[in-house]
């Protein structure tokens, strides 16, 4: 073998090593390298004192440490690097000077100069010895590893910092501000102008007297009346802008909204509640009274009371309009229950009113005092009991405005209004029938207890009279010895009496015996008479047809007949109250518009819409006062056996021929 050509290589196999096949050797193991520590604990458990218990660690540290190692290191060409390598005498300092280097050199500046000066003065001949500086060497920048220092400008990265405080407590809080708040505040608001000026006033007066001149420039504010004058009218028109808004939809069902039911019904018809009126100083206290204006169509007035004499207290009257449904026009308030008002037909601002306490006054709604122009007394004829009724009379012979009133006396007044007084002449007194038993209580005085009336339509001499017996007695103002009839109308007290509008000699009557009876006034039996299954409040006729009446019963329910369409039951029975326990005691009809009116004994007035089968009568052109008259006369015609003369005969000759008797 030659040297020149070496020898093969040889490959050594380790004992251990396996023995694989090329397919196996080809074959690719692979594996995935996670950071997740296999080492570390995945179930610790920490105590919380938050919550009082042990609670599972949501976060593992996954990190797992192989080498540390502490230590510093300092820049070869800082201060303190240079002054290591000194020490360690492993090289020169570099040449660049430090900060301190450089105030070192500059001292020693200053030292040999002061030296040299020192030389001069000694001996400016000796030969001077020159200090030679050597140049400092300048080190170049690297070339291949630079930057600006702009560059490496260091920004503060931005710190956030948060302080752990307790919330302040809060608490919810709600008001609603009502008209009546609205009012007060403006009340306030004056009372403390007029205080400002009367101080202005007093301030002024001193200086005055002082004889001190001070220029004063202040804007005197207005008197109280000059400042609500200015606002009252644009703050109703803006008030009753706000309410057309907000009621927009029972505004349009008021003026469009027509039964359409109606032509499948047959005779039956519906009422359509509109809007609610109530106070919120008159709440859950009894209507009393109700009652529209004789001459403004969207105004009535509203008497608040209580029936019963053991929950007596203050009343209220109340005056609204169909067009501000949410809030009173006039409001007054009354030492005693308001039982009974009535509105002056030729001067609507007059409002007579009866109380509780027997007494009748005449409030003005001109006037802006809360107090009645006129009020009865005890020296002027004041009831003895509670007054059930005021109606409005024609003036008498002196043009002197009178009204007249029935107690529970047994007494009907007559009032004059006098310049600044009430006189008082009473017409006749209500007896007890012959054979009732006196009661101790009333001294013996055989006196009934009125609880009606009614004036003639025509006849303005001729009323009816309701009593607590269930006795109407038929009167005249000219003849107030006795009556000129009786009729035995029901087994209980007489509620109301109303004389027919279009028919003289037809009235109507109800009771709490539960009936509602239709009178002719020369009949003692009625002609017609009606069970409505409960103690009856209130009977009215209508204003547009002699044949419609509406009336309204305990149980909440308003009852509307047409004796032309049907004779025997209602064509509306309705209940218009949202409590079985509530009670409508009163019912009354708008003249112009097709709507009632009813209250009831929580102080709520609601207004229902008639709907087309209740109201015929309006729509159509032949409408007179003598079609009206002769289709009750009709009716009556089929139902009255024929009369004698005597029953036939004219009022006025009845009255005539009594008075020619005694």
């Amino acid at each position: 073998m030659s040297a020149g050509v070496s020898d093969p290589k040889v490959l050594m196999k380790p004992d251990d090593q396996l023995d694989l096949t090329p397919e196996e050797l080809k074959e690719e193991f692979t594996r995935i390298l996670t950071a997740n520590n296999p080492h570390a604990p995945n179930n610790i458990v920490r105590y919380s004192f938050k919550d009082c218990c042990y609670k599972m660690k949501v976060g593992v540290n996954q990190l797992a440490v192989h080498f540390t190692m502490d230590g510093n290191m300092l820049h070869k060409e800082s201060d303190e690097g240079r002054r290591q390598l000194a020490r360690m005498g492993l090289g020169d300092a570099p040449a660049e000077q430090s900060l301190s280097d450089v105030a070192v050199e500059e001292e020693e500046d200053e030292l040999e100069i002061e030296g040299d000066e020192e030389e001069e003065d000694k001996d400016p001949d000796a030969p001077r010895e020159v200090a030679v500086v050597k140049p400092q060497e300048s080190t170049l920048r690297n070339q291949f590893n630079f930057s600006e220092r702009a560059s490496q400008t260091f920004n503060n990265p931005y710190r956030e910092r948060g302080t752990s405080t307790e919330p302040p407590p809060r608490g919810n809080f709600t008001a609603t501000a009502n008209q009546w708040e609205m009012y007060d505040a403006y009340t306030e608001d004056l009372e403390r102008q007029e205080k400002l000026k009367e101080k202005q006033k007093r301030e002024s007066k001193d200086d005055k007297k002082s004889g001190q001149s001070k220029a004063l420039v202040v804007d005197i504010p207005m008197s109280s009346a000059d400042e609500i004058h200015r606002i009252c009218k644009p703050a109703k028109i803006i008030e009753r802008m706000v309410n057309q808004n907000t009621h927009d939809e029972i505004a349009q069902d008021f003026k469009y909204w027509e039964d359409a039911s109606d032509e499948f019904k047959g005779n039956e018809g519906t009422l359509l509640p509109l809007w609610p009126f109530k106070s919120d100083k008159a709440k859950k206290v009894a209507v009393t009274a109700l009652m529209f204006s004789t001459k403004y169509t969207d105004m009535f007035a509203v008497g608040h009371g209580s029936y019963d004499f053991l929950k007596q207290g203050t009343g209220m009257i109340c005056v609204y309009s169909l067009k501000n449904p949410s809030f009173p026009e006039f409001t007054y308030t009354t030492d005693s229950g308001v039982m009974c008002i009535d509105f002056h037909p030729e001067h609507p601002f007059l409002l007579a009113v009866g109380f509780y306490d027997g007494g009748v006054a005449v409030y003005n709604l001109r006037d802006k005092d809360q107090q009645p122009k006129y009020v009865s007394s005890a020296s002027c004829g004041k009831h003895t009991d509670t007054v059930w009724q005021v109606c409005w009379q024609e003036n008498d012979l002196d043009n002197q405005m009178t009204f007249y009133s029935l107690s529970s006396d047994g007494r009907v007044t007559c009032w004059t209004l006098a310049k600044n007084e009430l006189h008082s002449t009473d017409i006749i007194l209500i007896k007890l029938s012959p054979g009732t038993e006196l009661d101790p209580k009333n001294g013996g005085l055989d006196l009934a207890c009125g609880t009606c009336f009614d004036f003639h339509k025509e006849t303005s001499y001729l009323f009816l009279v309701g009593t607590e017996e269930g006795k109407i007695h038929k009167c005249s103002k000219h003849y107030s010895s006795q009556y000129l009839d009786t009729y035995s109308a029901h087994q209980m007290a007489v509620y109301a009496v109303r004389w027919n509008k279009f028919h003289p000699r037809v009235f109507a009557s109800c009771s709490a015996d539960w009936t509602v009876k239709i009178w002719d006034h020369n009949y003692s039996e009625p002609v017609f008479t009606f069970d409505l299954g409960n103690s009856v409040g209130d009977v009215v006729w209508s204003p547009y047809s002699s044949t419609v009446f509406g009336a309204v019963t305990d149980d909440g329910c308003v009852h509307i007949f047409d004796l032309s369409v049907d004779k025997y039951e209602p064509l509306c029975q309705q209940a218009v109250v949202q409590t079985k326990k509530t009670k409508v005691n009163h019912l009354v009809f708008n003249e112009h518009y097709p709507i009632v009116l009813v209250g009831d004994d929580r102080g709520n007035s609601l207004t229902l819409k008639l709907s087309p089968n209740l109201r015929k009568c309006v729509k159509e052109k032949t409408y007179s006062r003598e079609s009206e008259i002769a289709k009750l006369e009709k009716l009556l015609a089929l139902v009255c056996e024929p009369a004698e003369e005597e029953a036939l005969c004219p009022v006025a000759d009845v009255v005539e021929g009594a008075e020619a008797e005694v």
